[in-house]
């Protein structure tokens, strides 16, 4: 299966009709283009059973086709966007293309891999224009959880379209570039065929809030505390990050963080220029040796995952300190569907430790904010965009469903909503081929990469 000169194909293998673990493959004229290759640390049900921590889009396709395959394009530096490249790349042995901050999270992964020397990875600015096989890409700069995100359109002679991968409309994201609605404008006068959406928020109204609005409630709660503060979020999030550090010295007290993965990227945003918080900066292992009302934590595990930081302290198995009855555990981060269990489980350890917990459903401040869209930042790309066919990705089939009738509300032509596997023909006529390729998963264990079956 090849398309020709006449054919543009979009094919997700993963990330579509659900949430993480993002893998899509574009076709035109004998060649592909793979945009992101990321993991996903739970089973199709929700669940672990499978017994991988970590899984991903199964890519035989492509590997029995690689000598095809342009590049791979990758559009920001979370795990389900760039996990899974240490493991894929070699079945794949072609070129990669990432802004900055993105390639620099992917070095420290393909050090750990032994790929440092390898992977030739090219890296791109905000605007940048590449020819990438037949493919004519650009890089546009986007904001989301994350710095540095981008969307990408891609050009044709059979037809263009714009890949929103991951992004709000977020006018101070605090840390890295921000949006353009200019640019955003002149994409749709040049004419877009298709519009492959994020949906993971479609089904919730109004605007998402921005990160420089958190600030106020974050620093109330804290100055509120009389012992410790443990801030759980996704540590990924440098805007969080930076607004936590700034609570942290407005409040006089010693910000600690807690987790090899928020570590690592802290120091990854700081040789990346983004990151420029040192004086309260307390090295993790002196953390148990400080007053507990001077300490504020930021911590992994917002999603009980086991192994991170907050699951253990909840469990009382963190090497460096412990939590007291007193204590404040804040989560700045919402559930993403599937972890709630865990979350509860989490949240009840804590509890019972006479640990005070704050959820964003349970504060009276805002603590979080979403990197994706609601229903109106949808509507307002809809309008820059003005795409003929809108394609929902990035979300569980309620989410997808509530961005179709949207787009179906709001007057775009054409909708096509399907699942990984699905072959989805932008042109010469819009259509889509159900389970057209087998979308399997990979689960890594310490013998490398595995089948999963069932």
């Amino acid at each position: 299966m090849t398309p020709d000169r006449h054919n543009f194909w979009f094919l997700p293998l993963g990330g579509c009709g659900e949430i993480g673990m993002n893998m899509n493959l574009y076709g035109h004229d004998d060649s592909w283009l793979m945009v992101d290759c990321g993991v996903t640390f739970r089973d199709a049900d929700g669940t672990n059973r499978s017994g991988f921590h970590v899984q991903m889009a199964d890519p035989e396709f492509i590997v029995s086709k690689r000598d095809q395959l342009s590049g791979l394009l990758l559009t920001h530096a979370h795990e389900d966007h760039i996990g899974a490249v240490p493991h894929i790349w070699p079945k794949l042995q072609c070129p990669v293309y990432a802004g900055a901050f993105t390639a620099e999270m992917l070095r420290r992964k393909l050090v750990e891999h032994n790929l440092e020397h390898k992977v030739p990875i090219r890296i791109v600015e905000p605007g940048d224009r590449l020819d990438i096989g037949p493919f004519d890409v650009e890089w546009i700069p986007c904001t989301h959880s994350i710095p540095d995100p981008f969307g990408l359109v891609l050009r044709t002679p059979a037809g263009s379209i714009f890949h929103t991968a991951d992004w709000k409309l977020d006018k101070a994201p605090l840390v890295g570039h921000s949006y353009s609605e200019d640019v955003y404008r002149a994409i749709g006068q040049s004419g877009i065929d298709a519009m492959v959406c994020d949906s993971t928020c479609a089904n919730i109204a109004g605007h998402s809030r921005s990160e420089a609005t958190l600030y106020r409630g974050l620093l109330q709660h804290v100055e509120n505390a009389r012992g410790r503060v443990v801030v759980a979020c996704f540590g990924s999030n440098i805007a969080r990050l930076k607004t936590l550090a700034d609570t942290a010295t407005a409040t006089g007290r010693h910000l600690g963080l807690l987790g090899r993965s928020l570590i690592n990227t802290v120091s990854a945003a700081r040789s990346a220029g983004l990151w420029d918080h040192h004086e309260t900066l307390v090295e993790s292992g002196h953390l148990g040796y400080l007053p507990a009302q001077t300490l504020l934590l930021v911590a992994t595990g917002s999603q009980g995952e086991p192994r991170t930081a907050l699951h253990r302290l909840s469990t009382e198995s963190f090497r460096d300190l412990s939590l007291s009855a007193g204590d404040l555990v804040i989560f700045s981060a919402r559930a993403i569907p599937g972890n709630e269990d865990a979350i509860a489980a989490q949240i009840a350890r804590l509890e019972a430790m006479q640990v005070k917990v704050i959820t964003p459903e349970t504060s009276g401040v805002p603590i979080h904010a979403s990197g994706h869209p609601a229903a109106d930042e949808l509507a307002m790309l809809y309008k820059w965009i003005q795409p003929r066919l809108l394609i929902p990705v990035h979300g569980e089939q309620e989410h997808m469903q509530a961005q179709t009738q949207l787009a179906k509300s709001l007057g775009i032509e054409r909708q096509l909503c399907g699942v990984n596997g699905d072959l989805f023909n932008l042109a010469p006529s819009p259509s889509i081929r159900r389970n057209v390729v087998n979308a399997g998963r990979l689960g890594v264990n310490n013998k490398g990469l595995n089948k999963i079956t069932g």
